[in-house]
């Protein structure tokens, strides 16, 4: 009897979850159920499982609205009537085609239209939908011929009155407005819960015809889907790349081959022997297109000369290797085979490829056309209500002023005020807490499948221009539609950028793609052992310099570890701490167990990646790689999976024991296995992201000024612009402020000179910014202030920001008289006349009296503009001469001493311990060089940070494995020089002093354990 049921993926309409559906469904007795969320799919998959689990009748359908006027409900007879009102959808969604009132033509569908938009014609498949409270009006004339045509409709919206007024409050956030403003239009009727079918019988007693209609309707629909089989490799991706299985296993062993002499030469026995192991599982499990695709895509970036990378595990493989996908070599890494594949898996391995961000979209471009628009589209996600979200859209929906809405969204519960306005937005909030709000893009995922698309979801189009899916991976996984990952990262277009820069300035090719040119290369090596690496990709934080000071990271090999052991996973068990012992020390600790020497020998014993868990599970702990993998998806941070990780433990134990091992050396060994599951890398993403590292320290070694410009115009990565700059200049860069007959929108090189683009004014519209040097290519340099403002179409306020930065410095006048000038130019002027008052009125050369500049006015200027000083150093800025008793070139030599610096803050980053919160900070001394400093929560609350700026600090060095810290004893925050633009506004002269940043980063883990705490064992276990 139950045609019209929403659940709450009828985005900010419904308020049942689909499980609390169901289980309402149930207790009731109902034995079928249609779900009709509107215009959207996205429960139905998951709907017909939870109905099937309680023996309940899965019926899926759709109702189609136009803003709030329902047009009509959809039910499908079968599965491919979904996919009808699919392609209805998506073509408004996608392509703008209105929504018709009636519905068109629909084969497999059943159509229930409500009493408000009934057509003059009924189709055989279309009904009318009669309510409950609607029975009194069929003694109308005109519904008295129609009653064969009726079936009982009785939506299913909420279940309690309190759910009611939530509902309510879902439409006012929707419909942006106040509860009380909320039309009887914009809400569902009051009667739209559940109720026994008896109760629906009684009402609709003296219409039997009605009830039959209803009734049959359900007994002809079917929801006839079939999941992916557990154990099948069988799915709905696009299944061929050429046109037959034979096809794709010919080209691919082809390609592999031809692959194989390239990187390793005919000679080589044992890549060929992995290349034919490989192979032949590949084809036993049918992933023959799933790579051929990959291959195409990557194929098409070379071609357009684009750079990628290839991550995730699909690194492990070496045919991977030879088709050009990744390039790491699995056997110079002896990565794990199975971690890639095994013919336990039945999903496709993980491709992640990696553009530069400026690539990215030419490259879904040629993946949506070459595959065509209707069988792609990207992931969809479910972007639930936020805290802050919640307050501030419940507390607007109430009718609260934006400055309690602040308070609410910004201050923690205990903070808000207790009316009972507040209580109740408090206690709405609550119940919307894990309700989806709206739908988002997948950051990478894609789907390209077999059939239309839309055969199983209507497609949407977010702002960013490319179709989703109304599912997330996790139902397109259980479907059968495995993903391909196509992502982008700054990091990548630092290289690009380098290397087409080297090009110009230097005239010199630089094939960064041949990893042998960076990877040990000394120079390289030397750069890393001590942690200069900033600017370099993924290795440039604080805490990896100091993880590869630390380690003396002098080689490629000890690099990809250091990759992994930064990881939280790795990090959290303690397992970082005792690597880094072992590194150092590696005479002073023996093998737990001889199976731990065998196969971790290059870690030291310990398990570093997830191949290395996989290897003791099978190995000591005699697992099957099924389980093994069951071990790994729990590792790789997928919460989900965390549950099964206890399953396996049974097994393990057991296996254990029967293979000879005590219970407690397999308790050890579980215990060392299960720190492992939270976030950890695969070996092969290590390597991936140690390559790329290696090829911009590269890039910085050799090409220093070419490099850091690269970072500043891709927007650099840990640290904020200031940073880079400060790195170039230390490489030899004379930095400019910019200049309108040099700078371009981006930072540009000539010779030593850095000329800041003017994408680095705050303030400056990126089109007016774009303009200048548009305008300066195509009609020549600007001869002065006047033939600028000629030019360009600018206000006074833009000019403002332009003068005070220098960029009219060829001019030769001060900023004061070219302020003048600017002002006297603009007196009265329209700029449709532009060009007319300039040419008819000329500005008179006016004698100005010599306006004299204070020395560090520039400086001032550039630190409100751009959020820094570029002509000065911070350290110029403060009002006393002091610079510190020891300077960073020193550190070393003062191990367990005491010392006094001066230094300027970089960054902090909070770190939570059990006695409170901490914080590590990075500073630039008075010479450039960058230092750490160690702040516990007993000296922070006495000496905590004041923002940014330059401070004196008191501490004692401790240098750990080559690597000096200064825990912080006390500290100052040094006062600057009065702005000397106000030096006679008291006000004024202290305000840009706030301007000077520090990049703060927050953590909310749990805090990592203590040395003492680890235990991990250094001798053989008996």
């Amino acid at each position: 009897m139950f045609l019209n049921c929403h659940s709450f993926h009828s985005l900010r309409y419904g308020t049942l979850s689909v499980t609390e559906l169901v289980r309402q469904a149930e207790e009731l007795g109902i034995k079928e159920l249609v779900l009709t969320d509107i215009n959207t799919i996205t429960a139905i998959y998951e709907f017909k499982k939870e109905c099937e689990n309680v023996g309940i009748k899965p019926i899926a359908g759709i109702e189609v609205r136009k803003e709030n006027k329902l047009l009509y409900i959809a039910i499908a007879k079968e599965f491919s009537g979904i996919g009808e009102v699919n392609k209805i959808l998506t073509a408004h969604n996608c392509y703008g085609v209105e929504l018709s009132e009636m519905a068109p033509e629909f084969k497999q569908v059943f159509v229930i239209y409500p009493l408000s938009n009934i057509p003059e014609n009924l189709k055989e498949n279309e009904f009318i939908g009669i309510r409950e409270e609607e029975l009194n009006l069929l003694i109308r004339p005109e519904f008295k011929d129609k009653s064969h045509k009726m079936v009982v409709l009785h939506p299913v919206t909420f279940s309690t009155k309190k759910e009611y007024n939530l509902h309510r409050i879902l439409r006012a956030i929707d419909n942006n407005t106040i509860l009380s403003k909320l039309s009887e239009d914009d809400v569902c009727r009051k009667s739209e819960y559940f109720t026994s079918e008896l109760n629906l019988i009684k009402s609709f007693v003296h219409y039997p015809e009605i009830i039959n209609n209803t009734t049959e309707i359900l007994a002809k629909c079917g929801f006839d889907f079939t999941y992916k089989e557990r154990g099948s490799t069988e799915n709905k991706n696009k299944k061929y790349y050429l046109e037959s299985r034979e096809e794709d296993i010919a080209l691919l062993n082809t390609l592999a081959y031809e692959g194989l002499e390239k990187r390793y030469g005919l000679e080589n026995e044992v890549a060929r022997k992995r290349v034919e192991k490989e192979l032949k599982v590949i084809g036993d499990l049918n992933f023959s297109a799933y790579f051929l695709i990959t291959w195409d895509i990557v194929q098409h970036s070379n071609k357009m000369g684009f750079m990628h990378v290839g991550r995730g595990s699909g690194a492990n493989s070496i045919v991977s290797y030879c088709l050009g996908i990744t390039d790491i070599c699995p056997l110079e890494l002896d990565l794990y085979f199975e971690r890639f594949l095994n013919l336990n898996r039945t999903a496709p391995p993980d491709f992640d490829l990696d553009w530069s961000w400026q690539d990215r979209d030419a490259m879904l471009e040629y993946i949506f056309t070459k595959y065509d628009k209707e069988h792609v589209a990207f992931c969809g996600t479910n972007v639930e209500f936020k805290y802050k979200s919640i307050f501030r859209e419940v507390g607007k929906a109430f009718g609260l002023p934006k400055e309690e809405l602040d308070i609410l969204a910004t201050k923690s519960v205990n903070e808000h005020h207790s009316d009972k306005i507040v209580k109740q937005v408090y206690e709405y909030g609550k119940l919307l807490e894990k309700y989806p709000n709206q739908r988002s893009m997948h950051a990478c995922g894609i789907l390209i499948s077999e059939e239309p698309i839309t055969n199983y979801t209507a497609l949407e189009m977010p702002p960013k221009g490319f179709p989703i899916v109304q599912f997330d991976m996790y139902v397109a996984e259980d479907i059968g539609l495995e993903k391909f990952d196509i992502l982008s990262q700054r990091g990548l277009g630092t290289i690009n950028d380098t290397v087409k820069l080297i090009k110009e300035t230097q005239g010199i090719d630089v094939d960064i793609r041949d990893t042998t040119l960076s990877k040990n290369e000394s120079v390289c090596n030397e750069y890393l052992s001590v942690g200069k690496t900033i600017g370099c990709f993924y290795i440039e934080s604080p805490a990896m310099r100091g993880l590869l000071r630390r380690l003396k990271c002098e080689d490629y090999i000890t690099l990809v570890a250091a990759s992994s052991i930064i990881r939280p996973g790795v990090a959290q068990s303690g397992m970082m701490r005792e690597y880094i012992f072992r590194h150092n020390h590696p005479d002073e600790f023996e093998y737990f167990h001889p199976i731990f020497e065998e196969h971790l020998k290059d870690t030291y014993g310990i398990m570093v990646y997830q191949e290395d868990v996989l290897k003791i599970a099978q190995y000591f702990g005699g697992l099957s790689l099924g389980d093994g993998d069951i071990l790994r998806r729990a590792m790789s941070g997928k919460g989900r999976s965390l549950s099964a990780l206890q399953k396996v433990k049974t097994h393990f134990f057991k296996s254990c024991i029967a293979k000879g091992h005590s219970i407690e050396l397999t308790t050890e060994a579980y215990r060392q296995i299960e720190s492992f599951a939270g976030y950890s890398f695969c070996k092969a993403h290590s390597a991936s992201y140690a390559v790329e590292s290696y090829q911009s320290l590269y890039l910085k070694v050799y090409y220093p000024l070419e490099f850091m410009v690269s970072v500043i115009n891709n927007q650099g990565g840990f640290y904020r612009t200031e940073v880079y700059i400060h790195e170039a200049r230390m490489s030899g860069a004379i930095v400019q402020n910019p200049c309108v007959n040099t700078s371009e929108f981006q930072t540009v090189l000539k010779g030593k000179e850095i000329y800041l683009g003017f994408m680095v004014l705050q303030s400056l519209e990126t089109k007016v910014a774009q303009m200048i040097s548009e305008e300066r290519d195509n009609n020549g340099c600007y001869k002065s202030l006047e033939d600028f403002i000629k030019r360009i179409p600018i206000g006074i306020e833009t000019i403002q920001i332009l003068i005070f930065i220098g960029a009219f410095r060829f001019t030769g006048k001060q900023k004061n008289e070219l302020l003048i000038e600017a002002r006297l130019l603009l007196i009265n002027f329209k700029p449709e006349n532009r060009n007319l008052m300039l040419i008819e009125e000329p500005v008179q050369d006016y004698k100005l009296p010599e306006l004299k500049r204070e020395r560090f006015e520039d400086a001032f200027d550039e630190l409100e503009i751009i959020g820094f000083p570029v002509s000065c150093s911070p350290f110029d800025l403060l009002e006393t001469k002091y610079r510190g008793a020891v300077f960073v070139k020193d550190l070393l030599k003062f191990h367990k001493r005491q010392v006094k610096m001066l230094a300027y803050l970089i960054s902090r980053k909070h770190v939570p311990t059990k006695k409170g919160s901490m914080f590590f900070g990075t500073w630039i001394d008075v010479n450039g060089d960058y230092f750490d400093t160690a702040h516990f929560p007993d000296s922070l609350k006495q000496y905590d940070f004041q923002g940014g700026g330059c401070y004196l600090l008191l501490g004692t060095v401790e240098v750990d494995y080559h690597f000096p810290t200064i825990t912080i004893h006390k500290m100052a925050k040094m006062p600057m020089i009065p702005d000397p633009r106000y030096a006679y506004d008291e006000q004024k002269k202290y305000d840009a002093h706030r301007l000077v940043r520090e990049d703060v980063s927050m953590t909310s883990r749990k805090p990592y354990p203590q040395a003492h705490e680890i235990n991990l064992p250094r001798q053989k276990f008996n």
